[in-house]
């Protein structure tokens, strides 16, 4: 006999200050990239700023702290390969959970270098625009309100990574929460949304597809720009 499905856990959005919302974006986006040994030295400065934050979003990024540092680096490097490279609901590039491996995708990538631009910033030629810890960084570093927007238009994904994550199970999953708990409450459609996707997973053909997510067209700003990635 097969039991239903539990529904996918729910995050309670905090109200946190732009300070604390920068800080937690910029944390997470250090904790999500492949975790070479570069980064990895960086987490101890991390563990330093998060512990400034509000108790549930610290919490978060702690527990995936103590269970990075219970692996060795190959360890942590292995299941970062593991998790986010080779499970489908596992991918970090958030275009892809509204438009899956579909001709139309190239099409959302450009939307989102199109936000990045319009916010006078340019995307970092060796990573797709779509990453989740370059949007988080852009979030973190930007005080545009097209990162929030960014975020805001692909959080079915977001909710989608995390469900997966804690399916899994991954430490990665208390830092995508974080990320979670740092944004505005989502709406029943779009709880509706991601739930779908962790039934269906991400579409495989265009048809009737919603390709581009909720995110608009933007217009280059022709200010001066600066570089995502850090």
């Amino acid at each position: 006999m097969r039991l239903p499905k539990l529904p996918p856990r729910k995050v309670t959005a905090l109200p946190l200050s732009a300070e604390d919302g920068r800080m937690a974006h910029m944390a997470a986006s250090i904790l999500l990239d492949y975790p070479n040994e570069e980064r990895r030295a960086r987490f101890a400065a991390v563990a330093a700023s998060v512990a400034l934050l509000p108790d549930p979003l610290r919490h978060a990024f702690e527990a995936f702290l103590s269970a990075a540092d219970a692996m060795t680096q190959q360890e942590l490097e292995i299941h970062f390969t593991a998790t986010f490279d080779l499970k489908r609901k596992c991918c970090p590039y958030l275009s892809y959970y509204a438009a899956g491996d579909t001709r139309r995708r190239g099409m959302a990538l450009v939307r989102f270098v199109e936000a990045y631009r319009a916010a006078g910033w340019e995307v970092a030629a060796d990573e797709l625009p779509d990453y989740l810890p370059m949007v988080l960084e852009f979030s973190a570093l930007s005080d545009s309100p097209i990162a929030q927007e960014l975020l805001a238009a692909h959080r079915d994904g977001i909710e989608v990574l995390r469900t997966a994550l804690e399916a899994v199970p991954s430490p990665y999953a208390h830092v995508v929460e974080a990320v979670s708990l740092s944004l505005p409450k989502i709406d029943e459609e779009t709880r509706q949304r991601y739930l779908n996707l962790v039934n269906e997973g991400p579409p495989t053909e265009t048809v009737g597809m919603t390709f581009l997510g909720n995110l608009k067209p933007f217009s280059p700003s022709g200010a001066n720009s600066e570089e995502v990635r850090v």
